[in-house]
């Protein structure tokens, strides 16, 4: 009842025994996606399946040029053998049609057409344009026959079929054509074609006219040009893309009301499994450009959901600048894994090479159950995705990823026609989670799982990245369509996002502490305190004296990333007062600091006090907003030998902000801030957290003095 596994060059048929006298024949060589597609169609109608006859497929590749006669052998055959003359034959191809109805719907329409042989039809005339004058005129439809769908009467199918002497590989479309266009014979047979689409919906030629019909829980393909529904849907000639999208919907897979209908089903549950059961993966990771946050990639690669001892990692590295942080993961973490394979630029490899040397690694493994293509600019949150994208047991599957506050993805919807991106419909609905559910797709990157069977069979090519006209991504993609192989993206999970890796500098010590523009999400998971979120919600606001607010702002990585690109960049001002770094030359109180703007750090901090105090400010000062003009941001050191103190003054600012950016006691000892006015002191400032108070007039304060280590703090000076 669920089919019969298939070998990988079988011709079989599939009948299909309908209520009443109906009897379906389709032909296939191989148990491919859209096959399973197809015969999920059928099950949907509660058809039930047997196969019959099994040979090897002799016709080629009749989708770009003439052929396909085998299959009207194999039907000649197959006719011969039944003798019920009541019976009605359908005949459809499989790998590219889907029922979008049932077969009462199918039969009542066959009987309004009110002949014994109806053909599909199409509005382009193949193999042989010279034959359009001999095609007979419609009332309305289109004129010429396809050969890829027929139903009628047994007696009038055998014989159609009686001349048939030809060769496998001579065209079945012509043969039929032939007998469509002689008058005798259309009449004696009693053939006509299905010119509205009443049955029959051949998309080559037609897809303007077809379009989605969502309606009470089900989903039609109407044809807009003759309204009509029809029943059988076919991807013929270079339509496959379309019928892959109509087939996401049809019959049924996702409606408004039910939403994913197909997503549960055939799924491979690793739960009840050992972790010693648990399939191979190979992770091949990619690092083809300077990436930000490449130490938090690694970070979240041990963190994900999967017994490492059942992972092996394939790394390749083009980049020297993250040379560092590479060898720092293996050298640490590296054992945890079943194997390490790493590929330097030392190797010099282009993209498509690389890529095409990770998938041998796993294709000539014998223990290798699935690949797991990851770029290092993949943001992967969801710990489960790898057992996420195993348990739904599809040949190639991609975790959707999107970039923050922008409609890129790592799919695509459809293609144009010169094989580059273009929006399906229902691109901007799957991207915004309003319509969530696997995708059939015709391009993915970035990450995705593969079964490693496929890289064995039907992908066994090695160089599937390369070509001379196609980036390797979508060459790729290319070779995967022209296998037959499906790609899908899901959506049913949130998984992550992707890095913008546009103007990302290596100049810096820490060059990630820049990310604030380019990759916000980023840059505040990494830089901002985990508990500033909690701030208004849990009151975590203090209030060490009065009309000053102390609350976290900033990680712990944050802040020694800071100390230490300002030590790497090494030019401590010396604390005189003359100082040619500020307007005037002058500075009343002046400290040992470098300015923000002296390592071109002055816009990012001024975002971060945009984004992060400017909020609190407004709700701690009422009816007072500010834009965070900046006169001075810097950070200060204090060295019991160096400058341990501040005599007490004013700040030149409407309010200060006061960053501790080390702990007391592990890092130095003393400091702290008193406020002279109201004799109140912080003396135990907390790493990562903030002081913020008014600056001129009322909260004239001093600098303690540091005893021990050094004191570092981030003083912004901050007016509307």
């Amino acid at each position: 009842e669920n089919g019969t596994k298939l070998g990988g060059s079988l011709t079989f048929f599939c009948l299909w025994c309908l209520p009443e006298e109906l009897v379906v024949v389709t032909v296939a060589t191989r148990e491919t996606d859209g096959f399973k597609r197809f015969f999920r169609s059928a099950k949907h109608f509660n058809y039930t399946v047997k196969v019959g006859t099994r040979e090897k497929w002799k016709s080629g590749d009749h989708t770009s040029s003439p052929g396909g006669g085998q299959k009207v052998r194999l039907l000649k055959a197959a006719v011969e053998d039944m003798k019920d003359e009541k019976q009605i034959l359908l005949f459809v191809e499989s790998y590219d049609v889907v029922f979008a109805s049932g077969p009462s719907e199918l039969l009542k329409k066959f009987q309004q057409a009110r002949h014994k042989v109806v053909f599909s039809s199409e509005s382009l005339i193949w193999p042989d344009r010279h034959l359009e004058d001999k095609h007979p005129h419609v009332a309305e439809g289109n004129r010429f026959l396809g050969s890829g769908g027929f139903i009628g009467h047994l007696p009038n199918i055998k014989e159609m079929l009686a001349d048939w002497t030809g060769e496998d590989t001579d065209s079945d479309q012509l043969f039929f054509t032939n007998i469509y266009i002689d008058p005798v014979k259309r009449k004696s047979i009693n053939i006509t074609l299905d010119s509205r689409c009443r049955l029959f919906q051949n998309l080559h030629g037609a897809l303007d006219d077809v379009v989605l019909k969502f309606e009470d829980g089900r989903v039609r393909a109407r044809n807009v040009l003759y309204d009509t529904l029809p029943v059988v849907i076919h991807g013929n000639g270079p339509t496959k893309l379309q019928i892959n999208y109509l087939g996401n919907y049809i019959p049924n897979m996702w409606t408004f009301e039910t939403g994913c209908t197909a997503c549960h089903e055939d799924l491979r549950p690793l739960t009840a499994l050992k972790e010693s059961e648990y399939p191979l993966v190979l992770i091949a990771i990619f690092i083809q450009q300077p990436t930000p946050f490449v130490e938090v990639f690694f970070e979240r690669l041990l963190r994900l959901q999967y017994p490492k001892n059942r992972l092996k990692l394939f790394i390749y590295n083009q980049e020297a600048h993250h040379e560092g942080q590479l060898s720092s993961f293996v050298k640490d973490h590296g054992s945890l894994y079943q194997d390490v394979k790493l590929v330097g630029p030392e190797e010099e490899m282009d993209q498509a090479a690389s890529r095409n040397l990770g998938f041998d690694v796993c294709r000539k493994d014998e223990d290798c159950d699935y690949l797991f293509v990851l770029d290092i600019e993949v943001v992967l949150e969801n710990e489960e995705t790898l057992q996420i994208l195993i348990e739904q047991n599809l040949p190639i599957v991609a975790p959707m990823i999107t970039r923050v506050g922008r409609l890129w993805s790592n799919f695509w919807g459809a293609l144009s026609a010169e094989g580059y991106y273009a929006r399906s419909e229902d691109y901007v609905d799957i991207v915004q989670g309003r319509r969530v559910g696997v995708w059939s797709v015709p391009y993915l990157s970035s990450v995705y799982l593969v079964k490693a069977g496929l890289l064995r069979s039907e992908l066994s090519t090695y160089e599937l990245f390369t070509s001379s006209l196609l980036d390797p991504d979508m060459a790729y993609c290319h070779n995967v369509r022209g296998q037959g192989v499906f790609m899908y993206v899901t959506n049913m999970h949130t998984f992550g996002r992707i890095l913008s890796t546009q103007n990302y500098q290596t100049s810096h010590l820490h060059n990630d502490l820049w990310q604030i523009f380019e990759n916000p999400v980023d840059w505040q998971e990494r830089y901002i305190h985990e508990n500033y979120t909690r701030i208004m919600r849990d009151q975590l606001i203090e209030t060490p004296c009065p009309d000053v607010y102390w609350f976290p702002i900033l990680s712990d990585v944050g802040c020694n990333h800071i100390v230490e690109e300002m030590e790497h960049f090494g030019k401590w001002s010396g604390g005189a007062t003359t100082d040619n770094r500020i307007q005037g030359g002058y500075e009343n109180v002046p400290t040992i600091d470098i300015h923000m703007n002296q390592i071109n750090f002055e816009k990012e901090w001024q975002k971060f006090l945009l984004e992060y105090i400017a909020p609190i400010t407004e709700k701690m000062y009422p009816g007072y907003f500010t834009k965070c003009s900046t006169p001075l941001n810097f950070v200060v050191r204090y060295k019991p030998d160096e400058q341990p103190l501040l005599v007490p003054h004013h700040d030149a600012s409407t309010f200060t902000i006061n960053v501790a950016l080390n702990s007391k006691d592990l890092d130095y000892q003393g400091g702290g801030c008193r406020f002279l006015r109201y004799n109140c002191s912080v003396q135990a400032p907390r790493k990562g957290w903030t002081l913020l108070h008014p600056g001129r007039l009322t909260h004239y304060h001093e600098g303690l003095p540091t005893t021990g280590g050094v004191r570092y703090i981030a003083v912004s000076f901050v007016d509307p």
